[in-house]
């Protein structure tokens, strides 16, 4: 086989190598570790934490394998399991503004009517709050209820219209996060944060795979950055269809 090429392929978890909040599939695993980092490097960037994403990568063994770990939209940088740069949003956003956000969106949310309501419905993370109106200690057939229910009824995005109506000059970005949640972030903390992290490593070309990436998705911004050739897919066997169209692989 060539040489690997001076190139990045970045590729969101959730929808686009795994399914919503599961584990990644042994095929696609393989193809990605056997068959593309060979030939360009590969780096996750997710809005969720890095335990989070071990678990969808069915370990730290085989996360370890990607060349980046981008961590909440990439404001935690890993590789190699090891931390190397993070940021705060409760420093750069203070406990007033962070109060006023979660007391918003709880009480936002009490006035909501779904099919089911769970716990664990605001998830302070490093760099951003995740907001889930159904509670992420859903069932997966809860979540896939409350993913049809949304798709229908645009509670999120009405979610994401009222949290920019209440917190406008605040500096503060709304987008819908994965299947079932709202994220919360500094204006500029969206993925395209990632991409300072490899500014030095002037790769000649830099795609983006991502399934969130019309207007108020977590996807948008580095899906349509100058930086980055994007790709939108539908599902993680679709991404796998599209690397080897991009690839050349038979």
């Amino acid at each position: 086989m060539a040489p690997r090429k001076n190139i990045l392929y970045l590729f969101d978890v959730d929808g686009t190598l795994t399914k919503p909040r599961q584990k990644i599939a042994n095929d696609l695993k393989d193809f990605l570790l056997n068959e593309v980092k060979p030939r360009v490097a590969i780096g996750l960037v997710s809005g969720s934490d890095y335990p989070k994403i071990v678990e969808q990568m069915t370990g730290e063994e085989i996360t370890n394998e990607f060349d980046y770990v981008f961590c909440e939209n990439g404001v935690m940088h890993y590789r190699q399991g090891e931390l190397k740069s993070t940021q705060s949003i409760l420093n750069y956003i203070g406990e007033q503004t962070l109060q006023k956000v979660i007391n918003f969106a709880l009480g936002y949310m009490s006035k909501l009517e779904l099919p089911a309501k769970r716990g664990n419905f605001v998830e302070f993370r490093s760099s951003m709050i995740n907001i889930c109106p159904v509670g992420r200690s859903c069932s997966q057939s809860e979540r896939d209820e409350f993913s049809r229910f949304d798709i229908e009824h645009k509670v999120r995005a009405k979610f994401v219209e009222a949290l920019q109506n209440e917190f406008q000059g605040s500096k503060l970005t709304f987008a819908l996060g994965g299947q079932i949640s709202v994220d919360v972030f500094p204006t500029g903390w969206d993925k395209t944060y990632c991409l300072e992290h490899v500014a030095d490593e002037n790769f000649s070309e830099i795609r983006f795979f991502g399934d969130k990436t019309t207007p108020g998705g977590n996807d948008y911004e580095i899906y349509n950055d100058a930086r980055t050739v994007g790709h939108h897919v539908t599902s993680p066997d679709d991404t796998k269809h599209q690397l080897k169209q991009c690839l050349n692989i038979n």
